[in-house]
């Protein structure tokens, strides 16, 4: 069932109610920290300039990376930070890949996380569907603040998204359609336009800053997860 939508004090909510809500981890739950992990390790051998290149062709390898066969989530890091290192002319070194990797776990939810998920938990089950090992997320998802259905890796899909497995995986293991979710991230590449291509409508985007607007497909926008009861008129 396509989302149908009434107006409420002056907003735009939803009056879909999905059987469950699903979710993109790090980045539009977790502080994905990436970036400050690579400023902690190499910023005093770049300037702000060059740092800041660093930083966007580390996000571009590791994008890179999930797009074959799947390999373990520290691969994944090794890799991108040694092909961004070699763009840059920065050594690189094995230590460093490991020290980014096992920072992954330590990393704590968006402010704003928590009240909204709580208040959301209350009504319609939550499940995630992430990039990561068994081994890292369980420390992420518990300081959320909220209970989950499911928590779903791409360890256990063998795929990583933006592929299109690990959504199949997951609606598969919820027994339900693309029709019954409402999928949530703060990311087109990785997750709102696979999303779009499986045909699930009902879609949120959370504005974190991380990509341009991109209103071909087709989503309903919010600032943080504060706003997400509101979408559903929770």
């Amino acid at each position: 069932m396509a989302p149908r939508w009434r107006r409420r004090q002056g907003t735009r909510t939803m009056t879909f109610r999905p059987k469950f809500i699903t979710f993109d981890c790090y980045g539009t739950l977790t502080n994905f920290d990436m970036a400050g992990a690579a400023r902690r390790i190499y910023a005093e051998q770049l300037s702000e300039s060059a740092m800041a290149k660093f930083i966007r062709n580390f996000a571009a390898y590791r994008l890179d990376e999930i797009l074959g066969a799947w390999k373990p989530y520290a691969e994944v890091v090794h890799n991108s930070l040694e092909r961004t290192c070699k763009r840059n002319g920065v050594t690189f070194r094995d230590e460093d890949a490991l020290r980014i990797y096992n920072e992954v776990p330590t990393w704590g939810p968006h402010f704003d996380v928590p009240e909204g998920l709580a208040k959301v938990a209350r009504e319609i089950p939550l499940v995630i569907l992430s990039n990561a090992m068994k081994s890292q997320i369980m420390s992420n998802v518990e300081k959320l603040g909220a209970p989950f259905h499911l928590v779903l890796t791409a360890e256990e899909t063998g795929t990583y998204k933006p592929q299109m497995n690990g959504f199949e995986c997951m609606l598969d293991a919820l027994g339900c359609g693309p029709e019954d979710i409402t999928h949530v991230s703060s990311s087109f590449r990785y997750d709102l336009m696979t999303a779009h291509d499986l045909g699930i409508k009902s879609k949120v985007w959370v504005n974190r800053g991380h990509e341009p607007a991109n209103p071909y497909y087709e989503y309903t926008e919010i600032a943080d997860i504060r706003g997400l009861p509101g979408v559903f008129g929770l």
